[in-house]
């Protein structure tokens, strides 16, 4: 339920929320709160139920149990991940129409102002009093520039000049985040609720959203695999767990969250190796005093009676009682196990190359597509690692469908190796209905079963996850699904265009890992900043469409 009470100084309080989805429990008894102004990180696996927490918090769902309290008088602005104005995988309306959802609150607040101004001629002094509060309302929250705001952001994130009435179904999904991201920033609300706000963000659009995010009054909860972004924008992390299904706090930004995780995990390690050998030193204690029990002879004759008969009579006495001791405190021991700390999902595959070749693995040459992007000449070495950068729009995603053979060009040569593995920036369509494991089958010459424990090794899907439909997972679930496929054959050439959009950070520091010990020819597309810094080889750098910049570092 939604509370509206003010026990709570908080701004946000979940007081034993649990979430369910048929018999899979995404969130169970959680507590939390988050006080007026707080800018808040959520991290967590893929699928661990951090957009779900969001749209709780936005009121797009309802807990099952316990009690949510939201208060935000100044509104609450809401980024999902995936745009709702959608039928059949085809974005519905206009440019306008996506702005008017994001600014519905001050739409109707306006509303609300026009009609009392509207009735101001026969108008009581309440009734002039509730106009003077519903425009004081509407000034406080900017309600005149709110367009404006709009226009600006839609330049800070690289969209000047979008024509309103562009049917959304022209623009691109990175078009479209963007779009999304800057009118729900323009109504200014007080709470603001961001599911991924970096995806699709070239460098300058993520310093521009950084710097707006910093210098909001409000409070700030975003979900986010940005390392770099945790680092700056939030000073409070909030780590959804897969495996008890609670959300933890930690402070100190992002750099705390990890120290203080890898701390609570080495606490709990010990805390669970101290049990075990507490409950082993109990067990050969009473083993030992059964042992010694039993040496002593059962009858004796009477003259043994002054023979020390009387010390082994108490020497027994005593090993009963420790065995006695013992037991109890194997039986409490047991009672209360401390479990070992769960183990995560670690990435465990790799990327399979070629052995070195001579001569180029792909080239292009004089090629153009319309007015996306014209190269004259770009040869790819075997084993050559490539990084393409420039900001959005810059050709760089359909310089990849070229690479694919998913793009022909207008005119231009190409030339492109037999095995090529690509993984898209945007979902690529499956069918709902399919299962996780028949999705990572599909196309393979076996029964989707011959595959199940292949799937499970890579360490990307626990087993109980793979009968799961893929309508049911998360966006971060299903990319791991194409980066499962990936590995599952050898590539010439492996291109990945934003590899790390919707993926967690640790996966992400596992992908990078796996993509060391590729030696096939790489082609890299990503926003992701700290792999952009960590990334060695040679860059291209695009604008407008053109080459501008070809170096190796």
């Amino acid at each position: 339920m939604l509370g509206t009470g003010t026990r709570h100084r908080s701004q946000l309080a979940l007081d034993e929320v649990s979430k369910h989805y048929g018999d899979h429990t995404v969130l169970d008894r959680v507590s939390l709160t988050i006080s007026p102004g707080e800018h808040v990180g959520v991290v967590g696996d893929n699928g661990s139920g951090k957009s779900t927490l969001l749209r709780l918090l936005a009121g797009a769902e309802d807990p099952d149990n316990g009690e949510l309290t939201v208060r935000a008088p100044g509104g609450v602005g809401y980024l999902p991940q995936t745009m709702e104005r959608v039928s059949g995988g085809i974005p519905l309306g206009t440019v306008a129409d996506a702005i008017d959802d994001a600014l519905r609150d001050l739409r109707d607040l306006e509303a609300r102002v026009h009609g009392a101004e509207a009735a101001l001629g026969g108008a009581g002094p309440q009734e002039l009093d509730a106009y003077g509060d519903l425009l004081a309302e509407f000034e406080a929250r900017g309600g005149y520039d709110a367009d404006a705001r709009v226009d600006a952001g839609l330049h800070g994130l690289g969209l000047p000049g979008l024509d309103r009435d562009r049917p959304l179904r022209t623009l691109s999904g990175g078009e479209r985040s963007r779009l999304a991201l800057a009118a729900t920033l323009s109504a200014s609300p007080e709470l603001l609720l961001l599911d991924e706000p970096t995806n699709d963000l070239d460098d300058h659009a993520v310093a521009w959203l950084e710097e707006r995010l910093r210098s909001h009054r409000g409070t700030v909860v975003a979900v986010t695999h940005d390392r770099a972004f945790l680092s700056g924008v939030t000073g409070t992390v909030l780590e959804v767990d897969a495996d008890t299904r609670l959300v933890r706090r930690y402070g100190d930004g992002y750099d705390g969250f990890l120290a203080a995780k890898a701390a609570a995990r080495a606490r709990w390690a010990r805390e669970h190796e101290d049990w075990k050998q507490d409950l082993a030193r109990q067990r050969r204690l009473a083993d030992n005093n059964i042992a010694a029990l039993r040496a002593i002879p059962r009858r004796m004759a009477k003259a043994a009676f002054g023979h020390g008969a009387f010390r082994m009579r108490g020497a027994a006495h005593g090993s009963m009682g420790r065995v006695r001791n013992a037991k109890e405190r194997m039986a409490r021991l047991t009672a209360n196990p401390v479990a070992p700390p769960p183990v995560p999902l670690r990435m465990s595959a790799g990327f399979s190359g070629p052995p070195p070749e001579e001569g180029p693995v792909a080239r292009l040459e004089r090629i153009r597509v319309d007015h996306r992007l014209q190269v004259g000449a770009l040869s790819l070495a075997p084993g050559e690692r490539v990084l393409v950068t420039g900001p959005n729009g810059a050709g760089k995603t359909t310089l990849v469908r070229v690479l694919s053979g998913d793009l022909v060009p207008d005119s231009g040569r190409v030339a492109l190796p037999p095995r090529i593995g690509l993984l898209r920036q945007e979902d690529a369509p499956v069918p709902g209905e399919r299962t996780v494991l028949e999705t990572y089958a599909a196309g393979r010459p076996d029964h989707a079963e011959e595959y199940r424990d292949e799937l499970a090794s890579l360490g990307l899907f626990r087993p109980a996850d793979l009968d799961q439909p893929v309508v049911s997972l998360s966006v971060g679930q299903r990319r791991r699904i194409e980066v499962a496929r990936l590995t599952s054959g050898a590539h010439d050439l492996l291109l990945l265009d934003e590899p790390t959009n919707h993926l967690s950070p640790g996966l992400v520091e596992e992908l990078e890992q796996a993509l060391s010990g590729y030696t096939g020819a790489l082609v890299l597309v990503t926003h992701d900043r700290m792999a952009r810094q960590r990334f060695t080889g040679r860059r291209l750098e695009l604008r407008e469409g053109a080459l501008t910049s070809d170096s190796a570092e």
